[in-house]
């Protein structure tokens, strides 16, 4: 069943903790396009995510963002270490009185100091709540993938739509074949007649130069194909990923329209050809937004 590349998802895990809250956003794109805003405190954690999503979304113009509130104080994730303060701040302040400079900012250049400041992250702690962020990120792409599906139904119906009316106007022109080659031969045996007064006319040339004219029009072979390529656009649509082969579909249907046109030399047939041309449009802008 064919998806939209179109979709949205939200999903929150609230614990005694914290409150944790994804959301996921998706537009059409022709590869994946990830763009995600993490707390600081996982930065590290982007290939993963992005890996995640490149396995559930597969393609698409993708937007995640990642809220965590804390519901009670919690202890610092960074620690003064007062020790190596201490001794850079001394340090300082003794250079600066044997260089008779102002001291007014050596507290602020000690705490610069490298490995003044230390981080103080509880592995365990950091582990657990890692495990409920991607518990959420799950559960929102998993609704992202449902209203993508739901997206995909509406415009199935679309599609459908479009391929039954250009369906319709390939069987007025199958109708009205008949009296088109009807009126080119009589049109092209008035001609002959008036021609074949002349003498100098080669008669045997003149009707073998006829019927390769009536060949060059004939739309037979064109007619068939197209009708194999409607039913077979109906077909794929029911399979999975299944965007891009639409739109090559897509591209064989337009060139047949387009040389029944160039064949036809026939206003019934060209204005079908013109509408199947405007419902082909539409299903050329549509098919871009199938995953």
């Amino acid at each position: 069943m064919i998806k939209s590349m179109t979709g949205f998802g939200s999903a929150s895990s609230d614990s005694e903790d914290r409150l944790i809250v994804v959301e996921v956003k998706s537009l059409n794109s022709k590869f994946l396009d990830t763009n995600l805003r993490l707390p600081k405190e996982y930065a590290d954690k982007e290939i993963e995510v992005r890996n995640l999503l490149a396995n559930l979304l597969e393609r698409g113009k993708v937007s995640l963002n990642i809220e965590i509130q804390q519901k009670k104080d919690t202890k610092p994730k960074v620690a003064v270490n007062r020790a190596i303060v201490k001794q850079y701040y001394k340090d300082l302040q003794e250079t600066a009185e044997e260089l008779g400079v102002s001291n007014s900012d050596l507290f602020r250049m000690a705490l610069g100091m490298p490995k003044a400041i230390e981080t103080d992250i509880e592995a365990e702690d950091n582990a657990e709540e890692w495990k409920q962020i991607t518990d959420t990120i799950r559960a929102a792409i998993d609704k992202c993938n449902s209203y993508r599906a739901d997206e995909g139904l509406s415009l199935k119906e679309k599609f459908g739509a479009y391929i039954e009316k250009i369906a319709m106007l390939l069987e007025q022109v199958i109708a009205h074949d008949p009296k088109r080659i009807e009126n080119v031969r009589e049109r092209i045996q008035t001609h002959m007649n008036d021609y074949l007064n002349n003498e100098q006319i080669d008669k045997n040339r003149f009707e073998q130069e006829l019927i390769y004219y009536i060949e060059k029009l004939d739309i037979t072979e064109e007619k068939i194909r197209l009708k194999n390529h409607l039913d077979y656009f109906v077909k794929t649509m029911e399979s999975d990923g299944s965007g891009k082969k639409l739109g090559f579909i897509a591209q064989e249907i337009g060139r047949e329209i387009n040389t029944i046109g160039s064949k036809a030399n026939d206003a019934n047939i060209q204005k079908c050809v013109v509408e199947m041309k405007e419902e082909l449009e539409k299903i050329k802008e549509q098919v871009l937004n199938i995953l």
